[in-house]
Formats: C-alpha cells, sequence, structure tokens
C-alpha cells in the first residue's frame, strides 16, 4: 500500500502529461516558455485571484512574498507554530522575527482568538497555514489584519482547490501561496509554487522579484532571487489541472469513507461547515500513538506525522519562542497520525486501514473484509 499513490495518479494521466512534456521538448523554451503563461491563466481564474505568479517552490512563494511587502529585520511576522518549516524559515530569511502563536485544538490551525494579544508595533503580516487540506478561520484572521493594517499571506501549501466561505484557497487574503511539490493535492514532478493575488502593485513586485529583481532585461529595480518554475514543471500542472477536479471529487470520497468508519470511535481533526478540505492528509488524534503506527505498519499500512515536533521547538529555531508559548502545539504534536490518502485509495483498503487502527488504538473495531 502506498501513502500517496503517485504512480497510480500517471497511470491514469500519462497521454497528455507525456504529450505536454514532448511539446516543451519540441519548442526547448525551458525557462518561461509559453506554457509558464498559460498555466498563471488557468490557475488565477481557477481561485478567482487577478493574478498568478509561478515560482520555483512553496518556500520561494513565502519568501517572494515577504519581500514584496518589504519584510526584513526588526519586523515580526505573527504565524503557527505546528507547520512545516518552511513557514518560519521564509520570515528568518530576511531577519524579521517570527512569532508563533498556538494552535485550536480542534482543527490544528492557528487560533485567532490569541493573535491580537502578540501584535505589537513591530508586527507587519499574519501568515496562517492552511493545515492538512483545509483553510484557517481566515474571516476572523483578516478581521484583525485589517484593525491593525496588516497583511495577511495565506500558506497554502496543503490547501490548493478547497473553499472558505465559497472561495478558494488562495484567494481569502490579500496574498496566498501554494506549493505543487508531488505529494500535494495538485503537484508537480519536481518542486514548483504559486503565489496569488488581486493587487496589482505586489504582483508586478512579485514578478521581478522571482526573476532577480529586473523590471527588463538586465535592469534591476529591486533585490530578487532566482525564483522561476521551470517550463516542464509548469506542462506538467496544466496536464493534472483537467482532471484535478475529479481528482478532489474522489478525496472527498475517500475521506467521506474514513468518517463513516472511525466517526465517534477516534479523535479527528475536525472540519468546519464553513470550509471544505482537499485533505491533503487524513489525520486523525490518538493516544500511545506510536505503539498505534506500529501496528499499522506490522499490517503494511503506512503512516506519517505531521509534524513530530513543532517549530517552535526546532534547535534552529528556539531562540524565537520556549517550550510553554504553544502547549496546545505541543500536545498535538505527540498525537496526530495521518493514514494513507489520495484520489486512488479504494474503499477495501480505508477498511482495512480502520480495523487496523481501532483494533491497535482500543477502540470498537470497523467492519474489514478479509485479505
Amino acid at each position: 500500500m502506498e501513502f500517496i499513490d503517485l504512480k497510480a495518479q500517471y497511470q491514469v494521466g500519462r497521454d497528455n502529461i507525456n504529450a505536454r512534456i514532448q511539446a516543451v521538448l519540441d519548442h526547448g523554451q525551458y525557462i518561461m516558455g509559453p506554457e509558464v503563461e498559460e498555466l498563471e491563466a488557468r490557475l488565477a481564474a481557477f481561485t478567482g485571484a487577478r493574478h498568478c505568479i509561478t515560482v520555483a517552490s512553496g518556500t520561494e512563494a513565502l519568501l517572494i512574498s515577504l519581500m514584496a511587502l518589504g519584510i526584513g529585520p526588526g519586523d515580526d511576522v505573527i504565524t503557527t507554530p505546528f507547520s512545516f518549516i518552511a513557514t518560519a524559515e521564509a520570515i528568518v530569511l530576511l531577519g524579521a522575527t517570527p512569532v508563533f502563536v498556538d494552535i485550536d485544538p480542534a482543527t490544528c490551525n492557528i487560533d485567532p482568538t490569541l493573535i491580537e494579544a502578540r501584535i505589537t508595533e513591530r508586527t507587519r503580516a499574519i501568515m496562517p497555514v492552511s493545515l492538512y487540506g483545509q483553510p484557517a478561520d481566515m474571516e476572523a484572521i483578516n478581521a484583525i489584519a485589517w484593525r491593525h493594517k496588516l497583511t495577511v499571506i495565506e500558506d497554502a501549501a496543503q490547501s490548493f482547490g478547497a473553499t472558505y466561505g465559497g472561495k478558494r484557497s488562495c484567494n481569502l487574503s490579500a496574498i496566498g501561496c501554494t506549493s505543487f511539490f508531488p505529494s500535494k493535492p495538485l503537484g508537480c514532478y519536481g518542486d514548483g509554487g504559486a503565489i496569488f493575488t488581486s493587487d496589482d502593485q505586489l504582483a508586478s513586485a512579485m514578478r521581478e522579484i522571482r526573476v532577480h529583481g529586473q523590471s527588463r532585461r538586465y535592469v534591476h529595480t529591486r533585490i530578487g532571487v532566482g525564483g522561476r518554475m521551470d517550463t516542464l514543471q509548469c506542462a506538467i500542472v496544466l496536464a493534472k489541472l483537467d482532471y484535478f477536479e475529479w481528482e478532489l471529487s474522489e478525496r472527498a470520497r475517500a475521506a467521506a469513507s474514513y468518517d463513516a468508519l472511525l466517526s465517534g470511535k477516534i479523535g479527528m481533526v475536525a472540519r468546519p461547515r464553513d470550509r471544505s478540505s482537499v485533505f491533503a492528509q487524513y489525520t486523525v488524534v490518538v493516544e500511545q500513538r506510536e505503539q498505534v503506527r506500529a501496528a499499522l505498519q506490522a499490517a503494511g499500512i503506512p503512516t506519517a506525522v505531521h509534524y513530530p515536533v513543532p517549530m517552535h521547538m526546532q534547535p534552529a529555531y528556539a531562540r524565537w519562542s520556549d517550550a510553554r508559548s504553544a502547549p496546545v502545539a505541543n500536545a498535538m504534536a505527540a498525537r496526530v497520525l495521518s493514514l494513507p490518502m489520495g484520489p486512488y485509495l479504494d474503499d477495501a483498503s480505508i477498511a482495512r486501514i480502520c480495523a487496523v487502527l481501532l483494533g491497535a488504538a482500543g477502540a470498537a473495531p470497523a467492519s474489514c473484509p478479509k485479505d
């Protein structure tokens, strides 16, 4: 069993993917080829944002967004401690300070009720992460930002395609950033990412920053980076976009199958009714996690932990926080467990996973067909 079955995904789309790759090989424009502009137009239309700027990775998307805002030494950026390290990394690389605000134990996303108390005159932005595939409470976060004249950057690396209040993730705040890492709901076969905004000036700055700050060839009006997404990776994402909506519906089907077998029997990450999830991960909450995980592994079922060590507990980031600053994140880091997930995971496999999980966790077992 695969944790994420990328091989099955390729088999479904191989003809379109191969044709898209061959088209790039034929025209030879490997950097900023026509597929880049085509992908940006399609992604912008999908989200409803006015602009999409493709970049080299999800991390680069965060970094370029912060650079476009002029964030640097002396500035604070409020974010969650419970995510992949890239969120804090982008802040620190610019000399700014990450301010970690604890999470909501129900959703594992940043707790908006705790944000306002951490805002100071140094605060420039709020960077919530849409964890496990569902947006954070963006309405509450945007309201706080509006009151304090701050910019919200949604780290939507895991939630592209999800909705909040009827709007798509990446178009829920001034800036949205996503990743096309292969395991993401919409992934390429290398690294890639995108930034979304409806602010014309920010979009212009981001486009310049991703090509070393150039306003035109060899005229550098800003400090920039080499942050372009290559044409081949854009072509692959274009091919996958053709059946992305179908994959989202299949992810929802798989999640519903899990829900039917696990609801009321094991701890689960809450999904409020005002938003949807693309289930980048299907995550449960268990006691004695390593014991449960070992039982699943013995049954040939892969698992993952997203994330075992919160950012404020990482050695490189200890100077900005301490072990007591995010007790909920600490507690959840010891209990969350991600199960196999994806559009190609069948219901029989889900039934088997749930039977082993519930048995190992000491809960009432779900019915399970024999192998």
